[in-house]
């Protein structure tokens, strides 16, 4: 399959497993599904990579902040997506690593991509379909530890080259969401047919994105791997609509588009600078990458 096919694989992997998640909310909430979804991923990983719990305490540190980032945004996102359709959810999430790429910049492109970012996010909100101002707000917040994963994960990399840090993060973040689920779902998060449908939302989210654009990112450079996953917001729109029967407005549909064209315009911009801060889910292979193995376990 072309490179560009696989990340588009990736994409709709990671949009089709949060739209899978829906079916789950009516017997676990969105606080369940987060619990099953970073056990599961906390299992496969410790037996992948089997992290020592001893290290030096800075280490442990930047994995337990990685962890707590990874956990408040599964958290956020996911009452997001109970909340809003899940274009509008995935365009919002997606302004947190927008953020990260023009943070700091004093050029006038970067300038411009932020303007249309912004005017993306009124269209938005400010026209058709209302928005439930909670899902907003969690969105957003997602979004901001999203961006915060990006910058502290990178740490995290440095300090642990392979995956044992993303192990420890991910164990952490578990724990963390372990008594919203239980508070939520109790003992339905042991129901063999909501197990069933948590493996699979696994294999959608986790498994496959990380294997097919693990492979996209050998053939194809950043700048262009950048480009193409900024499509998701748009793409997450459509599955939204085609399996969720979520529509959007015209104007709402202009904002998605726009800040998909932000983050194109900025990756462009990054790579014109030569320094190229991928726009990616929140979990590395290396325990933070910013890469695009870092959809791994990212549970969208």
């Amino acid at each position: 399959m072309p490179a560009p096919g696989l990340v588009l694989g990736g994409i709709l992997g990671l949009q089709g497993g949060a739209a899978l998640t829906t079916r789950l909310y009516p017997a676990v909430g969105p606080a369940g599904v987060v619990t099953l979804r970073l056990a599961v991923a906390a299992l496969a990983l410790t037996a992948l990579w089997r992290p020592r719990i001893r290290g030096d305490r800075a280490t442990l540190v930047v994995a337990a902040a990685a962890g707590t980032l990874l956990a408040v945004h599964h958290l956020a996102y996911y009452e997001a997506v109970a909340r809003l359709p899940l274009g509008a959810a995935t365009t919002l999430e997606f302004l947190g690593p927008l953020a990260v790429a023009l943070c700091g910049s004093r050029r006038a492109p970067d300038l411009l991509w932020a303007g249309l970012a912004a005017t993306g996010v009124l269209l938005l909100g400010g026209s058709g379909t209302a928005l439930d101002t909670t899902g907003v707000v969690c969105a957003t917040v997602a979004g901001c530890c999203w961006g915060g994963y990006i910058l502290v994960g990178k740490r995290l990399a440095e300090r642990v080259p392979d995956g044992r840090g993303l192990a420890l993060a991910v164990a952490w973040g578990a724990l963390l969401s372990l008594p919203y689920g239980i508070t939520q779902a109790g003992t339905r998060l042991l129901d063999p047919g909501i197990l069933a449908v948590a493996a699979a939302v696994a294999v959608l989210s986790s498994v496959l994105p990380y294997t097919v654009q693990l492979e996209a990112l050998r053939r194809l450079t950043p700048r262009v791997f950048g480009v193409l996953t900024s499509m998701e917001p748009a793409i997450g729109a459509l599955i939204g609509l085609l399996l969720l029967g979520q529509h959007l407005a015209a104007p709402q549909w202009a904002g998605v588009a726009a800040v998909g064209l932000a983050a194109v315009g900025a990756t462009r911009t990054e790579a014109s600078a030569d320094a190229i801060p991928a726009v990616t889910e929140p979990l590395g292979e290396g325990g933070g990458d910013t890469g695009p193995a870092g959809r791994i376990a990212s549970g969208r």
